[in-house]
């Protein structure tokens, strides 16, 4: 009866959050559904992957930095909608990185570097270009929260529109599997990212901030702003800019940095590794993971809706906000705990893992919703875009160091697994075949040499497979099948350790953020 007497346009915004957000994610999830396609069309490593993740989220760390300083600068609708321009050029050009890669090589030839080929600086430019106008999402999107509603519905409308990455992340697998199939994986590439230039067209119309917005009501405007409170009133009248040295010398603004910089890394461990890993350890690739992945993302969607109202049972029982998201925030920091059952019970089906890893995603989403929210709980509005790019720097940096162990850890183990396969099959009186086998000029698509002392048999080419097993087709089917055992092994240990750190990353985040910051404080500048 109250939202009928006070309207409820500021749902509509939180709308287009939800939606920009949408395409945020799908944009950013295109290059992991399609990593084992690349591996083949370029022969990389787990490590090339890697750094071509890493770059991107290491711009974003960097861009999150800014990010906040530029859409308070720019105000919430422009700096949201150059953004999403950029971050959608960066997508489209995804498919253009040989050509990219070819010219940028030709430049940094001409000063001597030469070492990285062409696939994998072309893709690291895209990678670059979309992470820098990505890091413009969340901080543009929390300040809208903040300008749009009251503080007891932040957390929920920011969970509302954080779900758009659990969408994003449902949609990309149930598309572009299907589009790089028919199409090829350059189209995938210009489909999903030309999607934000449509969203781009109602952001300019039903946008601006509630001051100047005609369609709210005076009765929901004076409803958004309920609630300031007096160390607001003198805050927000200032035009003064508050200095990253400042905001960095309130526990307030660390408990936030840290909490991200443990935990976004996990998020970004999921949403780039979760395609390679239904490979390595199922054998499941293009359309093959759609619905898995697609049930596994659609589970994050009762976290980050369910997290995001959770805090309010404590609010009602009179919790201040703070304190009633880092009691809520405990329980669910409890949740991902479940994932450490993934690789122990994923022997009877990849649908344990899938599920078990879904509630832990599902946990983050829950988390994310509320740890985005403290900083508007504590923080005046002039500043909260920069304390989120803050933050988001640190998750950025925290998911290159993820990214970046990872796929180290993924080659040293599929690595060990190989070099064990052959010491074992010339234990089995397999040395005379594998010696003919390295006396073989092996080379890829792109007449680069295979060392086959280092690469898995099971995933060449069916070419050079063939070569191989015209040797002694018997003892190549020995050879093959002990592979296949020994590699899959290894890797399954590089992915408990991995997951073994996603699981308790929540809870050491919160033990620090609550020692940081115990209860509520407001922050005054």
């Amino acid at each position: 009866m109250l939202t009928e007497k006070i309207g409820k346009y500021r749902w509509t915004v939180c709308a287009l959050l939800f939606f920009a957000t949408t395409v945020n994610y799908l944009d950013r999830q295109v290059l992991s559904l399609l990593k084992t396609t690349l591996e083949t069309e370029f022969n990389w490593t787990n490590s090339d992957y890697a750094n071509i993740a890493s770059v991107f989220q290491f711009v974003y760390a960097i861009s999150m930095l800014f990010a906040g300083r530029i859409v308070d600068k720019l105000g919430t609708k422009n700096g949201y909608a150059w953004a999403i321009i950029v971050w959608s050029l960066g997508a489209i050009i995804h498919a253009y990185s040989v050509p990219v890669g070819t010219g940028a090589a030709a430049v940094l030839g001409l000063i001597g570097i030469t070492a990285v080929p062409v696939s994998i600086l072309g893709f690291m430019i895209s990678r670059a270009l979309l992470g820098f106008g990505e890091a413009g999402n969340f901080p543009a999107a929390i300040k809208a929260t903040a300008e749009y509603f009251p503080k007891k519905e932040r957390s929920f409308a920011t969970g509302i529109f954080n779900s758009g990455a659990n969408i994003g992340a449902v949609l990309a697998p149930l598309s572009v599997p299907w589009i790089a199939k028919n199409w090829g994986w350059e189209t995938a590439f210009i489909i999903i990212g030309a999607i934000g230039f449509l969203w781009l067209i109602f952001w300019f119309i039903f946008y601006e901030i509630p001051t100047k917005q005609k369609r709210l009501t005076p009765q929901e405007l004076a409803y958004i702003n309920s609630d300031k409170v007096e160390e607001e009133t003198e805050n927000e009248k200032s035009l003064v800019k508050t200095p990253w040295s400042t905001l960095l010398g309130y526990n307030q603004t660390w408990a936030f940095i840290i909490g991200k910089f443990l935990t976004d890394g996990v998020w970004w461990f999921y949403l780039f590794w979760l395609p390679g890993y239904l490979k390595d350890q199922y054998a499941m690739e293009g359309t093959a993971v759609m619905w898995p992945l697609a049930i596994l993302y659609s589970m994050t969607m009762i976290g980050s809706v369910g997290g995001g109202y959770f805090p309010t049972y404590f609010i009602n029982k009179g919790y201040k906000p703070y304190d009633a998201r880092m009691k809520a925030m405990l329980v669910i920091a409890a949740i991902p705990l479940v994932v450490l059952a993934a690789q122990p019970y994923g022997i009877y089906s990849f649908w344990v893992p899938v599920l078990l890893i879904g509630v832990g995603t599902s946990a983050h989403q829950a988390w994310s919703a509320n740890i985005f929210t403290t900083v508007s709980d504590m923080f005046p509005k002039k500043s909260i875009a920069s304390v989120i790019g803050i933050g988001g720097m640190a998750g950025g940096f925290g998911g290159v160091i993820i990214s970046k162990v990872g796929g180290w850890m993924f080659d040293s183990y599929k690595l060990a697994g190989i070099r064990q396969s052959w010491d074992q099959a010339v234990s089995k009186g397999l040395g005379g075949y594998l010696e003919q086998a390295k006396l073989l000029k092996l080379v890829d698509k792109h007449g680069d040499a295979i060392d086959v002392t280092k690469k898995e048999i099971f995933n060449l080419s069916k070419d050079v497979q063939a070569q191989l097993q015209h040797i002694n087709p018997a003892q190549f089917a020995e050879f093959l099948t002990l592979q296949k055992k020994l590699v899959l092994a290894s890797m399954s240990t590089s992915y408990s350790i991995m997951f073994a750190f996603c699981a308790v990353a929540y809870l050491i985040a919160w033990s620090i953020m609550k020692l940081l910051v115990p209860k509520e404080k407001q922050v005054r500048l």
